[in-house]
C-alpha cells in the first residue's frame, strides 16, 4: 500500500468518526463498537452467510491462545463450506514462526494470502454487506467501525483491491526472510558493499556477512564455480518487489 493509500485510509477513518458523532443516536449505516467481545460476537454472526471475505491484517492484530484457535476454526469451517477468501498481511507477521504456521495452512485451506511491507489496517469485508474497520491505531480512536453503508463499503472495497494488486505472493522465497535480512537485501539490491550497508544500518560488517550468508541459505543459493550467490539473490529480491 503507498503512503497515499495510508492517508486516504486516515483520512477515510477520520472523516467516519466525525459522521458517528454527529449522528449519535440517528439510525445509520456506520456504527462505532468500543466493546471487542462484541466485535467478535458480530463477526461470528456474520461469518455462515458470508459468501466472500476480503481482509488486512496487520501484525497487531493477530490473536492469541484458544481465542486464536477459534477464530481459525471459523475460518477453516468457511473455507470448507466454500467461502471465498484472499487476506493482505503485513510482512512483519512472516517473523514469527507461530504465526507463519498458521498462515501457511489458512492458506493451503484455499485463503489466498499476499504481503506487504508498508503498514495496513485492520478491515474485514463480508461481502459487499458490511465491512468491520479498526480504528486503531489512529490516536483517539479506540474500538471498531461496523460499516454497511454501500458508499463506504465500495470505498473500502476498492482501497483493498489496488493494495492486493500491488501486494507480493506470500509464497515468493523472499518472504522467508527476516526483517533485517530484507534490509540488508534492498541495501545490496542498489549496488552496495557490505561496508557500505553496514554503514547504512549501523552494524559491524561481520554482522552483514551473518545477514547475507542467512539469506543465501533460506533462498537455497548454493555457491557453485558458475554462480554469483549476491546476484542470484538481487534477482529474487527484484521479482519479489517488481509490482
Amino acid at each position: 500500500m503507498s503512503a497515499d493509500d495510508g492517508v486516504s485510509l486516515a483520512r477515510l477513518v477520520h472523516r467516519l468518526e466525525e459522521v458517528v458523532g454527529e449522528l449519535r443516536g440517528i439510525p445509520v449505516d456506520v456504527e462505532r463498537v468500543d466493546d471487542d467481545a462484541l466485535v467478535r460476537q458480530q463477526i461470528a454472526q456474520v461469518v455462515p452467510a458470508a459468501g466472500e471475505l476480503r481482509a488486512m491484517q496487520p501484525l497487531s492484530s493477530m490473536e492469541k491462545g484458544s481465542q486464536e484457535q477459534r477464530s481459525r476454526r471459523r475460518v477453516l469451517d468457511a473455507l470448507e463450506r466454500g467461502m471465498t477468501m484472499r487476506t493482505i498481511i503485513h510482512a512483519s507477521v512472516l517473523d514469527d514462526p507461530g504465526k507463519v504456521a498458521r498462515i501457511r495452512q489458512l492458506h493451503a485451506s484455499g485463503d489466498r494470502h499476499r504481503v506487504v511491507e508498508e503498514p495496513i489496517q485492520q478491515v474485514l469485508i463480508f461481502d459487499r454487506a458490511v465491512a468491520f474497520l479498526r480504528m486503531t491505531p489512529f490516536a483517539y480512536a479506540p474500538g471498531t467501525l461496523v460499516i454497511r453503508q454501500q458508499s463506504l463499503l465500495t470505498a473500502l472495497i476498492d482501497l483493498f483491491e489496488r493494495t492486493w494488486d500491488r501486494a507480493r505472493e506470500i509464497d515468493e522465497p523472499t518472504h522467508r526472510l527476516s526483517a533485517r535480512e530484507r534490509e540488508v537485501l534492498a541495501l545490496i539490491a542498489e549496488g552496495r558493499s557490505n561496508s557500505a550497508v553496514a554503514r547504512a544500518l549501523s552494524i559491524t560488517e561481520a554482522a552483514v556477512g551473518k545477514h547475507v550468508a542467512g539469506v543465501f541459505a533460506k533462498l537455497e543459493l548454493r555457491e557453485t564455480p558458475d554462480d554469483n550467490r549476491r546476484v542470484l539473490a538481487v534477482l529474487a529480491y527484484l521479482r519479489g518487489t517488481a509490482r
